[in-house]
C-alpha cells in the first residue's frame, strides 16, 4: 500500500512540474562584442551598459531569471546561439522573414527608423538614383546592408561593408564615405559625438518591411519555445506596468522608439 501511495504521489508530482512553466539557471544573452550606443556598450569599467541592458536586467527580475551577457561577435551571433554558447541573442536583432527561417524571436520589444546620414551641407536627395556613384557604408550582415543591396547598388551606388558600425562610422568621418545606412536612433548618437560632428542625418528611408522586419526581438533556437513563452509574458508585463516607457525615459529615448503597446 505505501509502494502504491508512492507511485501515485510520485506520478503526481511528475505531472505537476511537467505542467509548470521550467526555470532556466543562469541565462546567457549574446550581445555583439562591439559598442552599439544608446542599446549596448561598456561603460569606463568594463561594464555593460545601455537600453537593452536595462531592458535585460527588467526582464530577467520579471520572470524570475538570472541572466549575463555572453560577447560574441556580430558576424557569427546566430551560428554561435545554434552552437548552444548562449541562450538568446539580446543584440537589436530586427525579426525578419529571412532569419526566422532558421531562428525563432520573441515578440517585439522596440523598433526604429533607418536612416541615411551624410556630411553637413550636402543636399538630403536620398534617392537610389541620386546615390549613383556614392559610397555607402552599412554593417554586414544586418538589414540595412540588405536594403543597401536591394536598393541603392542597382541604381550604381557603391556599397561598401565593414564588421562593426564604429569602422562605418569612422570611415565617414574620415571622408571616406559619402553615406553610412543605419538605425536612426544609433546614428544620432554618433552624431551627437566630437566624430560625428562632420555629418547631419539626411532622412529616414521608405520602410521595406519584407527587409527591416517588426521589430526587434530576443532571437532564440526554433526549440526553446518554454523560454519564448516566457520571454514574452514578461515584455507584455514590461509593457503593462510602464517599465519600457520609464526606461526609455531615463535614455532620453522617448519618441524615438516604438514600443510594445503602442498604437
Amino acid at each position: 500500500m505505501k509502494h502504491f501511495t508512492k507511485l501515485v504521489l510520485g506520478a503526481a508530482l511528475g505531472a505537476a512540474l511537467a505542467g509548470a512553466t521550467p526555470a532556466f539557471a543562469d541565462l546567457k544573452m549574446g550581445v555583439a562584442a562591439e559598442p552599439y550606443p544608446p542599446f549596448t556598450s561598456k561603460d569606463a569599467s568594463g561594464k555593460w551598459v545601455g537600453w537593452e541592458i536595462d531592458f535585460m536586467n527588467a526582464l530577467c527580475a520579471d520572470i524570475g531569471e538570472k541572466c549575463a551577457v555572453e560577447e560574441v561577435a556580430w558576424d557569427g551571433i546566430i551560428p554561435a546561439l545554434q552552437a548552444k554558447k548562449f541562450d538568446a541573442i539580446l543584440s537589436s536583432m530586427s525579426i525578419t522573414e529571412e532569419r526566422q527561417k532558421t531562428i525563432a524571436f520573441s515578440n517585439m520589444y522596440y523598433n526604429s527608423l533607418p536612416v541615411l546620414i551624410g556630411p553637413k551641407g550636402a543636399d538630403k536627395d536620398i534617392s537610389p538614383a541620386h546615390l549613383k556613384g556614392k559610397n555607402v557604408g552599412v554593417q554586414v550582415s544586418t538589414i540595412h546592408a540588405a536594403y543597401a543591396k536591394k536598393y541603392f547598388e542597382p541604381a550604381g551606388a557603391v556599397i561598401k561593408t565593414y564588421e562593426t558600425q564604429d569602422q562605418v562610422n569612422a570611415d565617414l568621418a574620415a571622408g571616406r564615405l559619402d553615406y553610412i545606412l543605419a538605425d536612426g536612433v544609433t546614428l544620432d548618437d554618433f552624431l551627437k559625438s566630437d566624430q560625428g560632428g562632420c555629418c547631419e542625418q539626411k532622412g529616414a528611408v521608405p520602410y521595406d518591411e519584407a527587409i527591416f522586419g517588426v521589430g526587434v526581438g530576443l532571437g532564440i533556437r526554433k526549440e526553446d519555445t518554454a523560454l519564448q513563452a516566457k520571454f514574452n509574458k514578461g515584455i507584455a508585463d514590461l509593457a503593462a506596468n510602464g517599465t519600457f516607457a520609464k526606461i526609455t525615459e531615463q535614455w532620453k529615448l522617448t519618441g524615438k522608439l516604438k514600443l510594445p503597446g503602442a498604437k
